[in-house]
């Protein structure tokens, strides 16, 4: 483990035969099942997309928890192409071993080609397809990111026995909520607070928790650049006013979360 700052370590040392989630800014989260397979959904390690969009808005306000180099994943989720969902600086290193799979929305097909990557080590995912890494199945479900990413899918992760659902970069579709419902009783829900580009807004993260209700909701997509917005504040507020007794929970960058059970 020399070189490696302290939070790979972390990961890496993280006990086994317990279910291990960590939050990594944005939409970002890697999770570690009992056995060690280590997954990734969304991850931002870089600052690409403040050089892309060219100005102070998107500057990265959140510190770099992890090099691409210091983790080798079994599989890296891209739940869109939008640059803080598939890193285009990160996922190519993330990508260089010969074993970490890619499963993509299908508008990522683009960037991967104009990366260059291999796309051997690339399955480009659909709404209603699923996949198996190791022993963690992988659902993809609907999502709603609007014209400017329609591809976008969620995530129904069952690893270890937990469900966990990335809702992904979504506005609150309650006409979606049977489908989601059918994946099972759902131990953890991550969905976006930013309200903005199509997102939902805590309120309305309050609202999808209280129609899924699901063991523990966790709110992202926030505090990481300027123009996106968010406020955990609201969304605090929105789950005591509508979800009384549900689980929340507030995860600082590199936290880690252990499914008991």
């Amino acid at each position: 483990m020399a070189g490696m700052n302290d939070f790979a370590v972390r990961v890496q040392t993280a006990k086994a035969g317990k279910t291990h989630l960590f939050y990594i800014g944005q939409a970002g989260f890697i999770i570690k099942s009992q056995a060690g397979q280590l997954l990734t959904v969304d991850p931002y390690l870089s600052d690409c997309v403040e050089r892309v969009e060219g100005h102070i808005g998107f500057k990265r306000l959140l510190p770099k928890l992890l090099a691409p180099y210091e983790l080798e994943f079994d599989c890296v989720i891209a739940t869109h192409p939008h640059f803080d969902h598939f890193d285009m600086d990160a996922i190519p290193q993330l990508m260089s071993n010969t074993r970490t799979k890619l499963l993509a929305s299908i508008g990522c097909r683009k960037e991967v080609k104009r990366l260059m990557m291999t796309e051997e080590q690339v399955s480009y995912v659909k709404p209603g397809e699923s996949y198996t890494v190791g022993g963690v199945k992988i659902d993809f479900v609907n999502c709603d990111h609007g014209e400017g990413a329609p591809d976008a899918v969620g995530v129904v992760m069952d690893v270890d026995g937990k469900k966990i659902y990335f809702a992904g970069d979504t506005c609150l579709r309650l006409d979606r909520v049977e489908e989601y419902k059918e994946k099972g009783k759902l131990d953890i829900m991550v969905a976006p607070i930013n309200g903005k580009y199509g997102n939902l807004n805590g309120r309305e993260c309050a609202l999808l928790s209280r129609e899924l209700k699901p063991g523990l909701t966790i709110p992202c997509h926030y505090g990481m650049f300027a123009s996106h917005g968010g406020s955990p504040g609201e969304f605090l507020d929105a789950m005591k006013e509508l979800c009384p007794g549900q689980g929340y929970l507030l995860m600082c960058m590199g936290e880690p979360l252990t499914l008991e059970g």
